[in-house]
């Protein structure tokens, strides 16, 4: 008897197509492990950024309430700066008879008063640099050595401001226009150091200041006498380079 023979597939149904063999499918897992590594590590990046703005905010907010604080306890005033005279020794342009070439030299003698006007502050100066100018015209330097500035203490300095340069055409320009002037040539003092300042234990970093006095007139000697220049209007100002002070114990 001969063996039957077995359908391999099924027959159709109402027409229907056969159904086509199984065969093993196999479905790509997605590598959830990396995407849920990358996702903590932009979690703790967004942590860290975020306490880092909350810290330097809490530090900010705190040294703010720490100047307020001592500015209310302390009232603390800047120091003043008094011009009380200055000579004019010498303020000598000479210009060659072709102008091709010019020569200032001069020669100040400054006295200068500082007072502290606080009770509770020390002011701690290094030296200081002079600088004498018509309006952007240098006409000579000096120093003054550091000192220290006790509570409500006044000290009086005298200087030498002197220089002896060249000029290019344009500041002869300028300077022969102010010598001419007829109340006397407009002359600026400007002054640059460091300072710190002591509050009791309290001291903080140093910081640069610029004191400019604007409003004195002087004419050159014509003889050997030094004229005297006119400090009536003059006027002090003082400026920090930077405008808040750190203070550290």
């Amino acid at each position: 008897m001969s063996a039957a023979a077995h359908p391999t597939s099924k027959p159709a149904v109402n027409g229907a197509a056969p159904a086509s063999s199984s065969k093993p499918q196999f479905r790509q897992q997605p590598y959830r492990h990396r995407h849920n590594h990358h996702r903590s590590r932009r979690n703790l990046c967004c942590c860290f950024c975020f306490w880092t703005i909350i810290i330097v905010l809490g530090l900010a907010l705190l040294a703010a309430i720490t100047g307020a604080a001592l500015y209310v306890l302390y009232r603390p005033h800047r120091p003043q700066f008094t011009i009380s005279s200055l000579r004019i020794s010498k303020l000598n342009l000479t210009i060659a008879a072709d102008s091709s070439a010019s020569y200032l030299s001069s020669l100040f003698n400054l006295t200068l008063s500082s007072f502290n006007p606080n009770s509770h502050i020390t002011f701690s100066y290094d030296p200081f640099t002079l600088s004498c100018l018509s309006h952007s015209v240098l006409l000579g330097n000096g120093s003054i050595p550091a000192f220290t500035s006790a509570t409500n203490n006044q000290t009086v300095f005298r200087a030498l401001i002197s220089g002896a340069r060249d000029l290019d055409a344009d500041s002869v320009t300028s300077l022969r226009s102010d010598l001419k002037k007829k109340g006397g040539a407009p002359l600026t003092i400007e002054m640059d150091t460091k300072v710190n300042v002591k509050i009791g234990k309290v001291k903080s970093k140093k910081v640069g200041i610029r004191v400019t006095c604007e409003g004195i007139k002087g004419t050159p000697p014509k003889g050997k006498s030094p004229t005297v220049a006119s400090v009536l209007d003059a006027a002090c100002k003082v400026d920090l380079r930077i405008k808040i002070w750190i203070f550290t114990l």
